[in-house]
């Protein structure tokens, strides 16, 4: 039993990794309809900024706070002067040139921080283990959960709830008539970009003390979060989270109790729910968040 309740929190907290990096590319498909494949290289530019901010700080805390900074400024970079000429264009020239920046951001990082494989230790304050219905398990692991959900929630406030959500998804849904009332849609939209690289930095640095920190997990990490949201529904919220869950559960006990199938299983339940639900579990032709 211990076993198993050990498998459900580490799929829990994969599937809240999962979610913190595909609730970015969410925002930026949803409400911009681009499909950022540079999205992994955020990820892992947050975990090394993160590195070196612990290195110059000594605190964990601070570098949660100061990593997402740099990578949002990268974006920022990326979208105002690369990609927003692409918007009028089709969506292949998105991909191409984000995949390109994918190349550019790892030699970035090999450049600065090299090749070598480097860890991030636990906070003092959560470096420690709870017994919780009879088992033992990382404080760590927990907080993370709960940093999450919290994440999630405040998302869709964000998005649903707040003048500045509005501002945003009117300037998705009919930008000429946003910017005939006056919204900046260019701003907003350099905005999401941002916010979207800002939460794949986070979940870059909130992951370094599970797994280490090195040059190539981009792609380690990107190509199940395009899962989830394939999963979920493109530009769903709603089934990022739902998404993140289920490849989380799938792929822990699958390493756990059949290791040679684990990726298989993955794969399976994408292709059984795409077939009952082309878009996804929460996608529709035309979504946004």
């Amino acid at each position: 039993m211990d076993l198993i309740l050990t498998q459900i929190l580490n799929g829990l907290v994969y599937g809240v990794l999962l979610f913190l990096l595909a609730a970015g590319l969410s925002l930026i498909f949803g409400l911009m309809g681009v499909v950022n494949l540079a999205h992994g290289s955020f990820f892992m530019l947050g975990a090394f900024c993160g590195l070196s901010a612990i290195k110059l700080t000594g605190s964990f805390w601070a570098a949660l706070l100061l990593a997402p900074i740099p990578v949002a400024l990268v974006a920022v970079f990326i979208e105002v002067f690369f990609l927003r000429p692409t918007y009028a264009r089709g969506r292949l020239d998105q991909v191409l040139l984000t995949f390109g920046f994918s190349f550019i951001l790892t030699d970035l990082t090999e450049t600065i921080w090299g090749r070598d494989m480097f860890g991030i230790d636990e906070p003092d304050l959560l470096d420690r283990s709870v017994e919780l219905f009879g088992a033992i398990f990382p404080l760590y692991r927990l907080a993370l959960l709960g940093f999450g959900m919290c994440v999630a929630i405040a998302l869709w406030l964000f998005i649903e709830k707040t003048r500045a959500g509005a501002m945003v998804r009117a300037g998705v849904d009919d930008s000429h008539t946003a910017m005939g009332i006056g919204l900046n849609v260019p701003m907003l939209l350099t905005a999401t970009f941002a916010g979207g690289a800002a939460l794949a930095a986070l979940a870059g640095v909130i992951a370094g003390p599970l797994f280490n920190v090195y040059s190539g997990m981009d792609a380690d990490a990107l190509i199940p979060a395009f899962i989830v949201i394939v999963i979920g529904g493109m530009g769903s919220l709603k089934g990022s989270l739902v998404g993140s869950m289920l490849i989380g559960m799938a792929d822990t006990f699958g390493k756990a109790f059949m290791p040679e199938m684990a990726m298989f299983l993955i794969y399976l339940a994408m292709i059984v729910i795409l077939l009952v639900r082309p878009h996804g579990l929460f996608g529709h032709q035309g979504a946004s968040i």
